[in-house]
C-alpha cells in the first residue's frame, strides 16, 4: 500500500469514527484529521468536503454488500443447500467487524435524511440477487411463489430481524454460530412456505 492509500485509509477510518460519535452534520474535517493523525490539507487532498466523505464511506458500504452478492446459482445444489449457501452470502457481512461498523453508522445518518437512504438503497444490488435466485429456482420447478421479489424479500428478512437489526442497535458483531443457526432455520421457514413438496417422497 502506498503511502498515499495509507492515509486515505486513515481518513476513512477516523471519518467512521467521527461520524458514529457525533453524526454527519456534528462532525468536524478538523477533528477527523487529527484522529487519522494528518493535517488537515491531507484530508481535502482526498476528500473535498465532509459530504464527499460521507459519501465515499457509504459506497464502501454498498461496494462490500455488492461484492459479497457476487455468487453464481448452482443447479446442481439440493435447494436447502442452495439457500443456506445464499443466506451466508448476507451472514458473511454480519460477522464482519467492518461491515457492521459501516453499516451502523450509515444507517443512523440515513433515518434522518430519507435522500440518503434512497441514494444507498438505489447502489445496493442485494434484493436484485436474492430475487434472480428465487426466480432461477421457481423455473427449475424447486421452489413456488406468486412473487419472486416479494418471496425474496421475505427471505431476507427472516435472516436481518434476527441477525442485523438487534446486533445493529445494540453496537456488537454476532458469532457465526448464531448466524448458522438463524441462517438453517430462516431457509426451513423459508422452504415450508415456498418449497416444492416431491409428490413421490409424500406417499
Amino acid at each position: 500500500m502506498s503511502v498515499s492509500d495509507q492515509k486515505k485509509k486513515q481518513i476513512v477510518q477516523a471519518a467512521i469514527a467521527e461520524f458514529q460519535d457525533k453524526g454527519f452534520a456534528g462532525a468536524s474535517m478538523d477533528r477527523i484529521s487529527e484522529r487519522a493523525q494528518v493535517s488537515k490539507r491531507t484530508v481535502y487532498n482526498h476528500f473535498e468536503s465532509k459530504d464527499v466523505l460521507f459519501k465515499a464511506i457509504s459506497q464502501c458500504l454498498a461496494d462490500q454488500v455488492n461484492s459479497a452478492l457476487e455468487l453464481q446459482y448452482d443447479p446442481a445444489l439440493p435447494i436447502r443447500d442452495a439457500l443456506v449457501r445464499l443466506g451466508w452470502a448476507e451472514g458473511e457481512l454480519l460477522t464482519n467487524p467492518c461491515f457492521m461498523s459501516l453499516a451502523r453508522m450509515v444507517m443512523g445518518e440515513t433515518i434522518r435524511d430519507p435522500e440518503l437512504a434512497a441514494d444507498m438503497n438505489s447502489r445496493m444490488t442485494k434484493l436484485v440477487v436474492f430475487t434472480q435466485f428465487v426466480e432461477r429456482a421457481i423455473r427449475e420447478g424447486k421452489l413456488t411463489a406468486e412473487d419472486p421479489g416479494v418471496a425474496a424479500s421475505q427471505f431476507l428478512g427472516l435472516i436481518k430481524a434476527r441477525a442485523f437489526f438487534p446486533n445493529i442497535h445494540a453496537g456488537r458483531v454476532p458469532e457465526r454460530q448464531e448466524i448458522g443457526k438463524i441462517i438453517e432455520e430462516s431457509v426451513d421457514m423459508f422452504l415450508a412456505r415456498y418449497g416444492v413438496v416431491d409428490a413421490e417422497a409424500a406417499i
